[in-house]
């Protein structure tokens, strides 16, 4: 017997591309002589909820429910319900007469969002950026579309992910449990429509969802419940970035009232297994790294040892079957890297497996997929960009590496250019002084446009306590280096790591400032310390002079834990003032305003020069 298996992603993920878990799985099946297809529910559900007919349900089901959150879209509804259709064609394909039309000052309704734009976003666009200025009035129409959805008819409903609140922190299954008894809502009923649609077009076997965040597991719960109801023979199996983050302790089995297996770690030799098991070639024993449900109890197999698929041994990912043109491209904010996020089309590729320095103590390096580091070839990777190339007709790529090693991507550059394959790219690398001018040269001629990096906390002190690896002064130099070839940069930023205290939070803003003001960075963000369970510090607390104070672990889903930080600052507190110090960074103004103007509360003075960044870059 040959197993038929379908792929699915589970709204919602990012909606400009394709999540690329599928097509990794489906190109590696499909060098085993396993059936696959793949659907991506998140695209095609959010394409059919932003049409003329169901957007006209909507304000129906609200008004049936005597709902009116958000009136002043309520009022413009029949703008809203003939407008919908040429607002996503627009945002598929940027064509400019439509532009045109979008950028009309009265063609939108003028919701709350739109209603709030100070000007006519000249300053922001110029008068030839109409392509631009139509893309974000666009987003805004169908953010204020999605804001009504949310308040009036599906509290779950939100872009990019769906009912997050139930799989973040779910340390016990009764909530989840609990609203998969109630009724399904109009998103929902849509959404098992089209998988019902999909599911009739071939005898598939065993159905399998990715459910890399916890925004896209109770939709993929959702539609195994169904499953199991109305195509009770039919196996279903979760994995993903959730179930291998999330759910290492699983001891509640009513998760397998809806589904049958659960992988952890890279899928490729589990599903390999559950394939071969299913089709009667292995007993369940040989199965590896699967959850199963046993006389009511949850069993963990892992045959050992486990079925090794090196990194450099892997077919490239397959986006066969993936709907390349209902994809969407948004402009919802001004941030240039957020707009990689959301704009344009990429395909996505893995350099290397894992992180090559996986010492930070923050990360979870004791994970597979950061702590198992494999590389592969450069002209293996040439190879599989120009499959991918030929296969969607796409030459961006945005490669997904937990961090880019500098080796690999000066091999990769100098084969790209001796071969002459012409693509853009974007990536992930950690600031490390490898990263010299002369090579930031050759990644801008191979097609290198914008890297992301962590900066995390600006404080040498608390980056050495983290084991970054780096330093303010050598950050200073590398992003300018990548700055001088015109590659965009963007910090990841940190605040409230344990033991940080007022004084370290202040001067790194001011870190910031600088790295901003001397065109070292052009984009950033903010981020709280986590605390996960599956890191240094989630491991090791005491070292880090902090106390777990929860969550309780009750069979479910265990990794961000809360904590206590009796030596560090009142981290929550500066959230606000950063970010607003951040937004005038990002415009490139705001310079000269004193720190301590941001926070409604004292705050210490600056104690760094003013000069710091120029005079690292100047030595």
């Amino acid at each position: 017997m040959s197993v038929n298996v379908l792929l699915i992603t589970p709204p919602f993920t990012q909606l400009n591309t394709a999540y690329p878990a599928t097509a990794y799985i489906k190109g590696f099946l499909g060098s085993k002589n396993v059936k696959a297809t793949q659907m991506d529910l998140s695209i095609e559900l959010f394409t059919a909820v932003f049409t003329k007919d169901f957007i006209s349900a909507i304000f129906k089901q609200a008004e049936m429910l005597g709902n009116n959150d958000f009136p002043l879209v309520n009022q413009q509804k029949d703008a809203y319900i003939n407008k919908v259709d040429v607002v996503m064609n627009y945002l598929r394909v940027q064509e400019v007469t439509a532009a045109y039309q979008i950028a009309q000052k009265h063609f939108l309704p003028q919701g709350h969002r739109i209603i709030k734009l100070k000007n006519n976003l000249t300053s922001e666009f110029g008068t030839l950026g109409i392509l631009d200025k139509a893309k974000h009035l666009a987003t805004l129409f169908v953010e204020e579309l999605g804001d009504f959805i949310n308040a009036n008819v599906d509290e779950f409903f939100s872009f990019t992910r769906y009912a997050e609140q139930l799989g973040r922190a779910a340390s016990s299954f009764d909530q989840i449990d609990e609203y998969l008894q109630f009724e399904t809502t109009l998103i929902e009923d849509e959404m098992l429509y089209l998988l019902e649609e999909q599911i009739k077009k071939d005898a598939y076997d065993l159905v399998c969802f990715t459910i890399p965040f916890p925004g896209n597991l109770f939709s993929a719960l959702r539609c195994a419940q169904f499953l199991k109801t109305e195509f009770p023979n039919l196996k279903i199996a979760f994995g993903g970035g959730y179930c291998n983050t999330e759910l290492r302790r699983l001891s509640d089995p009513r998760i397998f009232n809806y589904i049958d297996f659960i992988t952890l770690d890279d899928g490729e030799g589990p599903l390999l297994k559950i394939t071969d098991f299913l089709a009667g070639k292995i007993g369940e024993e040989q199965l590896e790294r699967t959850y199963i449900c046993k006389n009511k109890k949850v069993v963990y197999i892992d045959k050992k040892p486990n079925t090794i698929f090196h990194h450099k041994n892997l077919p490239a990912p397959s986006y066969v079957g993936l709907p390349t043109e209902k994809y969407l491209s948004f402009l919802d904010v001004m941030n240039p890297m957020h707009r990689m996020w959301s704009d344009g089309k990429w395909n996505k590729l893995t350099i290397s497996h894992g992180c090559y320095w996986k010492q930070c103590s923050f990360c979870d390096v004791t994970l597979d997929y950061i702590g198992n580091y494999q590389n592969t070839t450069a002209d293996d990777l040439v190879n599989k960009i120009e499959q991918l190339i030929l296969e969607t007709g796409i030459t961006g790529f945005h490669f997904v590496d937990e961090a880019a090693p500098p080796k690999m991507l000066r091999a990769l550059a100098n084969k790209l250019i001796e071969r002459k394959v012409f693509i853009t790219w974007w990536t992930n690398i950690r600031f490390e002084k490898t990263f010299t001018p002369e090579l930031c040269e050759l990644l801008a001629k191979s097609g290198c446009i914008a890297v992301t990096g962590g900066l995390e906390v600006a404080s040498d002190r608390l980056l050495e306590k983290m084991k970054k690896g780096v330093t303010i002064e050598q950050v200073a130099r590398v992003t300018k280096a990548f700055s001088n070839e015109n590659i965009m940069v963007h910090a990841y930023l940190m605040f409230g790591f344990p033991t940080e205290t007022a004084q370290e939070t202040i001067d790194s803003l001011e870190v910031v400032r600088q790295l901003f003001k001397n065109r070292c960075i052009q984009s950033a963000f903010w981020h709280q310390f986590a605390c996960t369970s599956h890191s240094p510090v989630g491991k090791n607390p005491d070292k880090f002079d902090i106390k777990i104070i929860g969550p309780k672990f009750e069979g479910f889903a265990e990794n961000d834990l809360f904590h206590e930080d009796p030596t560090g600052a009142e981290h929550h507190l500066y959230s606000k003032g950063l970010n607003l110090a951040l937004s005038n960074y990002l415009n490139y103004k705001g310079f000269e305003i004193p720190l301590d103007t941001y926070f409604d509360f004292k705050v210490p003075k600056v104690t760094l020069k003013p000069n710091l960044i120029a005079s690292f870059l100047k030595s």
